[in-house]
């Protein structure tokens, strides 16, 4: 990660990559290249050291096992509220889920860096998995950046014709 980080991010990077050890992406890559990617984008949007810490742990307690009490020592009780609500828990309402991380300012905008990260490196996944996530951007997602509906757009043009392709592309044209 570019430029000087406080001992505290670097303690919660740490954490993070320990926690992710062994994981993959669908690309085969370390799957703590994403927590990276998304806390990097956060700095990138002017958000402060807790959204990127949170940006760090966003995946920690529906993907690892990860502490609740570490997270809470090294990010604090706003990360960690934010880490919760982002946590998708068992047998969740995916409408519930997306209004109460919408409600907390920073598990939304967590959300939406997560989310556009894994909307550019979705082309790697299967056509039905790219049609589902872009359902479900178009269904829940769309305001939470200006950047989604360019992102989505991109993945869209990576379908096959014949996979509801120009509809998902007119869908997102309204949504616009």
């Amino acid at each position: 990660m570019e430029g000087t980080r406080s001992e505290r991010f670097q303690e919660a990077l740490a954490y993070a990559t320990k926690m992710h050890e062994g994981q993959k992406r669908k690309e085969g890559i370390p799957y703590i290249t994403h927590p990276v990617a998304v806390a990097e984008m956060l700095r990138d949007w002017g958000c402060d050291e807790d959204y990127q810490i949170c940006g760090l742990f966003h995946d920690l307690l529906e993907d690892t096992t990860a502490d609740p009490a570490d997270i809470l020592r090294i990010g604090g009780a706003e990360v960690l509220t934010a880490v919760r609500l982002l946590t998708k828990e068992p047998g969740y309402v995916l409408q519930d889920y997306v209004r109460n991380l919408k409600e907390n300012p920073m598990s939304r905008t967590v959300k939406a860096a997560d989310r556009l990260h894994n909307l550019r490196s979705a082309p790697v996944a299967s056509i039905g998995f790219r049609r589902h996530y872009i359902e479900e951007t178009l269904e829940n997602f769309m305001d939470l950046s200006p950047e989604m509906s360019g992102a989505v757009s991109r993945l869209a043009a990576t379908l096959p014709e014949g996979e509801k392709k120009e509809e998902l592309l007119q869908r997102i044209r309204e949504k616009n």
